[in-house]
């Protein structure tokens, strides 16, 4: 029987009998965004669009969008505590680089139970992450230390922003300030939105690193947050920068 004559019995249209799918071959796609994203699990779909575009692959974000979605790389939203409710003034943002580093501590575990802290350093400019000092202790005295070597390699900030924790109300850190006549601003207790910036990173390293990172001692520690840090200020795409890396400071 001829196809003509097929379709007529079956009441299927020619057309669709000799279509043939355009649809392009998105294996290779496919298996790079799972290798990114099994490497970088915290990453969503548009961070993964722009380094998929690093590497060459142009495609269409929506698109992109429903191929994460069928493989099922959705990131799953880790409950946050709850947020204080009320009129909040917005945080100006600084125009050069050195013009505000924030600064606070995270805290985590080895793997024998041992806890250790992090000193963490933003410019506020630039989003670029400073430094990621790891110890066990970190004094007022280590703060003021480290704040000397920054400026060595950086250049001298115009102001410091902080919370009220006892390291950095010490007088070693009022001696630092004064010495170096850098203006320290401190938010108000209980108001950490008013040092909005390095509350951002923090979370940002807690959920891509810390929480996704067995440590098993301080100098591994060290070296992992070392790398990270190259990737975080070099690679990954920052979307309040335009999906871009920080711009250059220097």
């Amino acid at each position: 029987m001829s196809e003509r004559r097929a379709c007529k019995a079956i009441g299927c249209c020619r057309m669709t009998m000799r279509y043939r799918t355009t649809q392009a071959d998105d294996t290779s796609l496919r298996q790079r965004m799972r290798a990114i994203a099994q490497e970088r699990r915290r990453f969503g779909y548009r961070r993964l669009h722009v380094l998929l575009r690093r590497e060459g692959y142009l495609i269409n974000h929506k698109k992109l969008f429903r191929l994460y979605r069928e493989e099922k790389l959705t990131v799953r939203r880790r409950g946050g505590r709850k947020r204080a409710i009320g009129t909040r003034a917005p945080m100006l943002v600084p125009m050069t680089p050195n013009d505000r580093w924030s600064l606070d501590f995270v805290s985590d575990q080895l793997t024998d139970g041992r806890r250790f802290r992090i000193l963490t350093v933003v410019d506020d400019c630039t989003r670029e992450c400073l430094a990621l000092v790891v110890d066990t202790s970190l004094s007022g005295i280590r703060v003021a230390r480290e704040l000397d070597r920054l400026m060595i390699e950086r250049g001298k900030p115009r102001m410091v922003v902080s919370d009220n924790g006892s390291e950095l109300t010490s007088n070693a850190i009022l001696v630092w300030a004064d010495q170096s006549r850098v203006e320290w601003h401190y938010i108000a207790p209980g108001k950490p939105m008013q040092n909005a910036f390095i509350e951002s990173f923090n979370g940002r390293l807690r959920d891509e690193l810390l929480n996704e990172t067995l440590f098993t001692s301080l100098a591994q520690a060290r070296v992992t947050l070392g790398s990270w840090r190259a990737d975080y200020n070099d690679t990954r795409p920052h979307s309040q920068l335009g999906w871009r890396t920080r711009p250059s400071s220097r």
